[in-house]
């Protein structure tokens, strides 16, 4: 029998074990402390070294100069709105149900019941700004997609001279999140038009039902890794997830539904059958299309195929991939010709004005707001669960060494918050192995977290 990785007498991490009158172990509130100081430090270092320097988001022209005030990209702004008391009550229902219903429930319907609570919870974090700023019009400005969308009538002529117009300054140069990104971004969009569902509200409503699919997918493949139980933990820790506030409404939410859908996938492939390696690789292929950094998730894949072993299954999803880079290049966009384009692009722009010894360290402050307090245990506990729960371990050190590559690239400056969201979801994963005593507490650390980030700053996502 596998020994369960949320056991506190099993788990070798010093001072892991809880008690009744203390549910929560001292050395996970540490841990917890270490997460919300990160946050404070890079709060701290941006309100000092600011002034005159340009290291917050407010290196974008024409921003509010206090954006800059802040590592995340936002204002101080006390609001409520229509998603207010949604928001709240969804919040104090999947704390007081959720790891009851989670435990209890026939595991598919457990899912089932997260994916449609997730889609609940992004959709009234959104609404808290407003129906039309939260929603309706979060894609619509210029700088994003949907600006883009109308003069593409041509999809072949687009990728072929694609690479052309990334350079800032042209004519008809494109704007910022098209230019920032592979073509199958603005494809998504493109296409979701073509079918009659364009427009702001439709492109929303991919984005958010999109990315509450991480809700399910992390979960799915913990379980899959023979962690059933433990999986049963982390589904309403990643329901509730601070990061939900940028999943609605943003492409990222997009993003990190589909590659979170992509490694699940390749985990069914991995120990049920081999030909689910095949969509899972063609998707994980249009991930890295949807943006150059999701690349580097190719850490959490392989990490997964070297602990089951599925080097079939490997070859496959590499296949499957191979196919959507062999498409693209056939159409005229070869990705390295769009990475090195957007290199040149960000250091000849943004890049340059924030600087990296701040950032590289700040930009974990920002994720560890998106990931919430209860990161720091689930790690802190991951550390010591190698021996209890290798295979679950071997994802999240992936996914760890995938932020750190995002971090040290020196291309991630800023706005982690929102373009790490593909991988944070999967340092989530490490929730799973947070005691089922505690789970509750930690739950509602983290719904806390996201209902004052959405209600005390107006963020631009």
């Amino acid at each position: 029998m596998t020994p369960d990785p949320r056991d506190d007498s099993g788990d070798g991490c010093p001072g892991a074990t809880a008690t009744r009158s203390r549910p929560v172990p001292p050395a996970d509130l540490a841990a917890a402390a270490v997460v919300l100081a990160l946050v404070g430090a890079s709060v701290a270092g941006t309100l000092w070294w600011n002034p005159g320097r340009q290291l917050g988001p407010s290196s974008f022209k024409g921003a509010p100069e206090n954006f800059g005030e802040w590592p995340i990209l936002g204002t101080p702004f006390p609001h409520t709105g229509p998603g207010t008391v949604p928001a709240v009550l969804l919040a104090l229902l999947a704390v007081l149900y959720g790891p009851t219903l989670s435990r209890r429930l026939p595991w598919r319907r457990a899912l089932l019941l997260g994916y449609i609570t997730a889609v609940g919870w992004i959709t009234a974090l959104a609404l808290v700004d407003g129906w039309q700023s939260g929603f309706a019009k979060r894609l619509t400005p210029g700088t994003e997609y949907l600006a883009e969308v109308p003069g593409i009538t041509d999809i072949p002529a687009m990728l072929a001279g694609f690479v052309d117009r990334i350079a800032h300054g042209q004519a008809d140069s494109w704007t910022v999140h098209v230019a920032g990104h592979p073509p199958g971004a603005t494809l998504v969009f493109v296409w979701l038009d073509r079918v009659g569902l364009g427009g702001g509200v439709a492109a929303s409503v991919v984005c958010v039902l999109a990315g509450a699919l991480v809700a399910v997918a992390v979960p799915a493949t913990v379980s899959l890794l023979g962690h059933r139980d433990s999986a049963r933990t982390a589904l309403p820790l990643l329901v509730l997830f601070p990061g939900a506030v940028w999943l609605g409404v943003s492409a990222d939410a997009l993003f990190a539904g589909v590659t979170a859908t992509g490694i699940a996938l390749l985990a069914l492939a991995a120990v049920r059958h081999a030909a689910w390696a095949l969509p899972a690789g063609a998707i994980l292929g249009f991930g890295i299309f949807l943006s150059y950094g999701l690349i580097t998730l190719g850490a959490i894949a392989f990490a997964l195929v070297l602990v089951t072993r599925a080097w079939r299954a490997f070859g496959l999803a590499v296949a499957g991939a191979l196919v959507v880079v062999g498409v693209f290049a056939l159409a005229g966009f070869w990705w390295l010709d769009g990475y090195h384009a957007v290199v040149d692009r960000y250091y000849d722009g943004i890049g340059a004005d924030r600087p990296y010894s701040f950032w590289v360290w700040a930009n974990l402050g920002c994720l560890a707001l998106a990931t919430g307090p209860a990161i720091g245990p689930a790690l802190r506990r991951a550390a010591c669960s190698a021996r209890t729960a290798p295979r679950l371990v071997a994802v999240i050190a992936g996914a760890v060494v995938t932020v750190a590559a995002a971090d040290l690239s020196g291309l991630s400056k800023a706005e982690v918050e929102r373009i790490w969201l593909p991988f944070a979801v999967w340092l989530l994963a490490a929730t799973a192995l947070l005691p089922a005593r505690s789970a509750r507490w930690w739950l509602a650390c983290q719904a806390a977290t996201a209902l004052a980030v959405n209600h005390l700053f107006l963020t631009n996502w």
